[in-house]
């Protein structure tokens, strides 16, 4: 038999042979040839997955924190009253032990959950702690409010207040020692007011212990110095893009509830896997012929198979 007429042999590649078996396969062959695109995609779906259920966990916790402290401040803070009422309601409670009078457990001295804080004395008395609580029961009383960071000449902090928007002005709020500053003649003052020593010592020269050394000149409502390099980027970054977003009381809000902060990072970070998982299909099956399967697909298939009347 002549050359000619012998049957000519074609070698099918891999990708043929597996088209020949279907999609699945194919998918499987294009991804044996790119281990590392493999393996990054299997760990973005997982960490996808990590984050979308650390996101459930944290909404489920920040729902529950705010029913408590909706609670607790429909308990102690009348809803009828004017603003500064509502203040000097928050303020008689903090003057009296709360339920749980004992030294609150190792560990809470720095704790951000004020479910901890409006539950122990100890941590009222603490001016960090005490501020959490107010700037929370507040903010669920329907105040505006922020906190405040006095610091000293190394930038460290001294003292943390709170201010509360009346009338168009933030007036400050001491929670520590349970008092809204005046002037002698009654007048709340701002943090403007207090940078000037005259007007600071009239209005805290009437406060037994209060240290002459808290400087309202020098504050700040978030001290990103504490956050090291990353912070200090960050924070130039946010004064670039919104200049005023120090003085956002949500953004106080956040830093003094740990369940906000832990639900709107997990669901940042979620939709950045989900951004990136997006962008990862594309590459691959624009760049590399990799045909993975959708999630609508799965979901379709797993659909007919468990509807699928049995034989």
């Amino acid at each position: 038999m002549s050359s000619a007429r012998a049957p000519q042999i074609v070698e099918r590649s891999e990708s043929a042979v597996a088209a020949a078996k279907g999609p699945r396969a194919v998918t499987d062959a294009s991804q044996v040839r790119h281990p590392l695109f493999r393996t990054l995609w299997y760990t973005v779906n997982i960490l996808l997955l990590l984050s979308i259920f650390a996101t459930l966990w944290s909404s489920a916790w920040e729902y529950s924190t705010r029913r408590y402290l909706k609670g607790f401040s429909d308990a102690i803070v009348p809803f009828s009253a004017s603003p500064e009422e509502k203040i000097q309601s928050i303020m008689n409670w903090m003057s009296h032990n709360p339920a749980r009078t004992g030294e609150a457990p190792e560990g809470l001295s720095g704790d951000r959950d004020p479910t901890d804080a409006l539950n122990y004395a100890s941590l009222l008395r603490v001016c960090g702690t005490a501020t959490n609580a107010f700037v929370n029961l507040a903010d669920t009383a329907g105040l505006t409010t922020r906190r405040l960071l006095l610091l000293d000449s190394r930038d460290s902090t001294m003292h943390v207040v709170a201010e509360v928007l009346i009338d168009g002005r933030w007036i400050v709020v001491d929670p520590t020692f349970r008092t809204i500053l005046r002037t002698s003649d009654g007048s709340m003052v701002t943090r403007e007011d207090l940078a000037t020593p005259a007007v600071f010592a009239a209005t805290t020269g009437r406060i037994v212990g209060y240290s002459p050394a808290y400087t309202y000149g020098h504050s700040v409502h978030i001290r990103v110095a504490r956050f090291g390099l990353p912070g200090q980027i960050g924070g130039r970054i946010l004064d670039a893009v919104a200049p005023n977003w120090q003085g956002s009381p949500f953004v106080s809000l956040i830093v003094e509830r740990e369940s906000l902060c832990a639900t709107i990072l997990t669901t940042l970070a979620a939709l950045l896997l989900i951004l990136l998982r997006t962008s990862l299909r594309w590459y691959g099956e624009s760049r590399l012929a990799i045909r993975s399967d959708r999630i609508r697909d799965k979901l379709r298939r797993l659909g007919h198979l468990l509807l699928e009347p049995a034989d």
